[in-house]
C-alpha cells in the first residue's frame, strides 16, 4: 500500500491573514484565490519533469530559520532568483543580504511582514 506521495499543502497561522495574502500576491506573485489560498502547480514550472518537493525536519536549536522566530520556513521555487531579489529590494521588502549557490541551485531569502523567513530557490539549470 502506498502512503504519502507528496506535500499537498502548507498551512500556517497569521496575525493578519488578509494583509499577508496581499503581500505574497504582490511581492512573490502567488495567485491568491477568493477562498484565501493559492494552488502552485509543478506543471507550470519548466523544470517540473526533474523536480521534487523536499520535506525536512530541522533540530530545535537550528539557526537556519533566523532571523525568524517561527518554527517553520517555506521554500518557493523561482525562475530567476537574482531578478526577483532585486525586485523585492526595490519594493522595500526585507531581503536577507545573503545568497548561496550549490549543486542544488541558488538560494535567497526574504522576511515577510509577520517576520517569517521565506526561502527562494532557483533550481539548477
Amino acid at each position: 500500500m502506498q502512503r504519502v506521495t507528496g506535500i499537498g499543502g502548507i498551512f500556517f497561522k497569521a496575525q493578519d491573514p488578509e494583509a499577508l495574502r496581499a503581500w505574497y500576491r504582490d511581492h512573490l506573485g502567488l495567485d491568491v484565490q477568493a477562498w484565501g489560498g493559492a494552488a502552485l502547480s509543478w506543471s507550470a514550472d519548466p523544470r517540473a519533469a526533474s523536480g521534487m518537493t523536499v520535506w525536512s525536519p530541522f533540530g530545535a536549536s537550528t539557526e537556519y530559520f533566523a532571523p525568524s522566530g517561527a518554527p517553520f520556513m517555506i521554500n518557493y521555487r523561482v525562475a530567476d532568483l537574482g531578478a526577483l531579489l532585486a525586485a523585492l529590494r526595490a519594493e522595500g521588502c526585507n531581503v536577507v543580504d545573503k545568497t548561496e549557490e550549490s549543486d542544488f541551485g541558488k538560494f535567497g531569502w526574504v522576511v515577510d511582514p509577520e517576520g517569517n523567513k521565506v526561502e527562494l530557490w532557483e533550481p539548477p539549470g
